[in-house]
């Protein structure tokens, strides 16, 4: 298997805005370079390490290229992510609904501060960070059969570290520090 370039993932992810937002049943890859800011050649290099998509002349059917890259990327899968920071950052994520849309739903929110801890964030008790390992280990995060991902945000260098010690030992978690 080839590996893929992370600058091809970004084009995909670009390349995917762009179809959401297309009004006409097909696009060119001259079209999506144009959007993509890169070239049709481009296009359909990144494409091809994935199959076989479109007709020459013809272009791309929108809504089964929309279909396979959001496969491609991972997004047809549902992620549940534990918050961990209910700063600014957090509540922002909290509230964004692209964010569910794109299949990552926010099961659980974490923070160190005090004044923080036992508020509601969008039905979500904020929780003392102390008791992330814990909880991530018990059954009821792997209920169901989509990913799960532990998000970091708005955390301080110190806290980093922290982050690192309290995603040690939880799993199938991935802990993104931010």
């Amino acid at each position: 298997m080839r590996k893929i370039s992370d600058s091809t993932i970004r084009r995909l992810s670009v390349y995917l805005r762009f179809l959401e937002q297309a009004t006409s049943p097909t696009i060119s890859s001259g079209e999506l370079a144009r959007l993509g800011g890169t070239t049709s050649a481009q296009v359909r290099k990144d494409l091809s390490f994935f199959g076989s998509f479109g007709k020459r002349g013809l272009g791309y059917a929108v809504p089964e290229l929309t279909r396979r890259i959001r496969d491609i990327l991972g997004l047809e899968r549902g992620y549940r992510v534990v918050l961990v920071g209910a700063g600014r950052m957090g509540g922002a994520l909290v509230q964004y609904h692209g964010f569910r849309q794109r299949g990552f739903h926010i099961t659980a929110i974490y923070d160190q501060d005090a004044r923080k801890i036992g508020s509601r964030w969008n039905g979500l008790v904020v929780r003392d960070v102390r008791h992330l390992e814990s909880d991530l280990k018990k059954d009821q995060w792997r209920e169901s059969d989509s990913q799960f991902c532990a998000g970091a945000v708005e955390r301080s260098p110190r806290c980093r570290s922290q982050d690192r010690q309290y995603g040690a030992g939880t799993g199938d978690a991935e802990l993104l520090a931010g």
